[in-house]
Formats: C-alpha cells, structure tokens, sequence
C-alpha cells in the first residue's frame, strides 16, 4: 500500500515543530534531604528527559527546601511560578481530598498492597484529580511506612498512649485521629520535633526510618514503635500552566521518565529503611515489635467516614481491601 502523502507531511512537520520547541530548564523542589531516593528519583527523571529529548530540556532538583513550606511550594506549582515539585498529601487534603484515602491509618495492609494501589487504576484516578487543581499529578513515589517513637516508655498497644503528648500531621484529619487515641495532638514544624522531644514538649512523633535517623531523633526518642500506621506515598507533580505549554510529544517523554524513577526510588527506599533501621538501633534504639494492631485499628477504622468529605472516598477505601495481593494484575 503507497504510503500516503499527508502522512509523511504531518510527520515532518511534526519533527519540525519538536526542533523548534524552546529548551527548557525545569525548577523542581523537594521536601527531603538532597541524597534521598526522592530527590534520587528525580535525577533520574532529569537523566531520561536529557536522554530523549537530546538535552533540550532537563530538571534543576532543587533538592530539600527549608524555607518554604509544602502548601506555598503547592501554590508556587499553581501559579506556574515553579515547574514541579516532589510533596507529600498533607497540603491536597483539602483540594483534592481522594488523596486522604491514601493516608488514612491502616488502610493497606502491607507495602505490597499498598504499591499495587498507587500503581493501578486508584492511583490513576487520583492523579487525574489533581488536573482541576491546575496540577499534573505524574507518579507516586513510597516514603516509607510511619511509626510511633517515644521518649519515656514503649508504644504496644492503644492504651500506652493514653495521655501522651504527640506531634501530629498537619491535617485536620490526623489530628482527629490522635484524639480518638487519647493524645493531646500538637502541631509542630517538622524542623523543630527534636527540641520539642528533647525537652519534653511532646512525647511521641512518628515517622519512618530513614527520618527517624536523619533527624538525628533517635538521639531524644529510644522507643520505636513498630505501628507501621500509615503508608502515605508521596507525589510528584507538575504545573498545568508550564504543561500546557509544552508539546504532546515532550509531556509524553516527561510522563514515562516519571514513571519508570519509580522502581528506582522504591529500592533506594527500601534499601535505605533497612539500613537506617541497623544504625538506630546501633545507636541505642529499642524497636518494639510485639504491636496490637488491632486495638489501633479497632479505634481508628471506624473513623473514616468522619473524616472523609464524599461517600464515594469509602467507596474508593472499598476497593482498595478487596485487592487480592494472590492475583496477578492485568
């Protein structure tokens, strides 16, 4: 069959306009510290877009952010003043409120199961949530499962923290579900928890491993409580006012570089939680192990439909404890 005329236009035009395309240096911010797997991930997103788009763009990760915290860097992202950034789902909780379901307490069951939502058609519906927002959600990166550290005494069970000070999330959901556990919530700048903890301020934190250890917090807090209470993934985005301006061809190049640092940023996680944890408890950390989940979940599951804003999101909680982790994903 001829090949038709028309066809080898278009495509020439095409790659004339792509040629044409203006090189682009993106600005990316990023909350963790430079030698994370997040920022990690997005050197490699910067490294494929080199690759493929001949070096006519690429990504200048900022790396962590002091100074800014993660709602302004999201309105920065709006307002095309910043080109992307890697956050976590604390500043969406209100404007794209699906992604509370990836937060909520014990909502996966494992890392497994929490890594085939974000990967399947949940994870795609929330990022595409994120458009009306003037946001382009382009992957979900793990940051680690998050515990109870404390200060004076061990976490096993719900009853331990009956009375405890405890820095919270800064969501309205989170400090919801510290009261439903008995804790007075306390707000708190991530940068300033070790001197709260060191002097007593809150008794408890919770984070994962990897933070655990680089803010040197198990220097004040001895316990860590393996609760494993949340699984929050982190995002990484892209402003819909610099995307629109890009070509179909560049945003596609963009998209599959995201989402192929994936891989790479959850071996980079897992590796780093397994040595983070070595190093703790080198230094001295008592890990608890012997946790009542249950009496956890017991608590907090029932608190979901409180703090979800749309019946649908427990429909979306639904689905997500009916994956079967035995069956193979089409």
């Amino acid at each position: 069959m001829p090949i038709r005329v028309s066809a080898i236009l278009s495509t020439l035009a095409s790659l004339f306009v792509a040629a044409m395309v203006e090189a682009k240096d993106f600005r990316s911010a990023n909350i963790g510290e430079r030698d994370s797997p997040t920022v990690q991930g997005v050197a490699y997103v910067d490294k494929l877009i080199r690759e493929r788009t001949g070096d006519r763009h690429q990504i200048k990760s900022l790396g962590q952010n002091e100074r800014d915290s993660e709602s302004f860097t999201l309105a920065e992202i709006r307002n095309g003043t910043l080109d992307m950034a890697r956050l976590t789902l604390a500043p969406f909780s209100q404007s794209v409120p699906a992604t509370m379901v990836l937060s909520l307490p014990f909502v996966f069951k494992s890392t497994a199961q929490m890594r085939r939502v974000i990967d399947g058609p949940i994870g795609d519906e929330i990022l595409a949530g994120m458009e009306e927002l003037g946001i382009v959600g382009l992957c979900f990166y793990d940051l680690g499962a998050r515990s109870f550290y404390s200060t004076e005494k061990p976490i096993r069970k719900i009853a331990d923290m009956s009375g405890m000070k405890v820095r919270v999330l800064q969501t309205d959901a989170w400090v919801t579900f510290m009261k439903a556990l008995g804790v007075s919530a306390l707000s708190i700048p991530h940068d300033r928890v070790y001197g709260a903890l060191k002097s007593q301020l809150i008794d408890a934190a919770g984070n994962n491993w990897s933070t655990y250890v680089a803010s040197r917090h198990y220097e004040v807090a001895k316990f860590y409580n393996l609760t494993e209470h949340s699984m929050s993934p982190g995002v990484v985005v892209f402003s819909k006012k610099i995307w629109d301006g890009l070509t179909k061809e560049d945003q596609a190049i963009i998209r599959a570089a995201a989402k192929e640092s994936v891989a790479l940023v959850r071996e980079l996680t897992d590796e780093r939680e397994i040595s983070a944890r070595k190093a703790a408890v080198s230094a001295g950390t008592q890990v608890i192990t012997d946790i009542d989940k249950k009496s956890f979940s017991d608590v907090l599951t029932p608190l979901y439909g409180l703090v979800l804003p749309d019946p649908r999101l427990l429909d979306m909680v639904a689905r997500i404890q009916a994956i079967d982790l035995s069956q193979t994903p089409r």
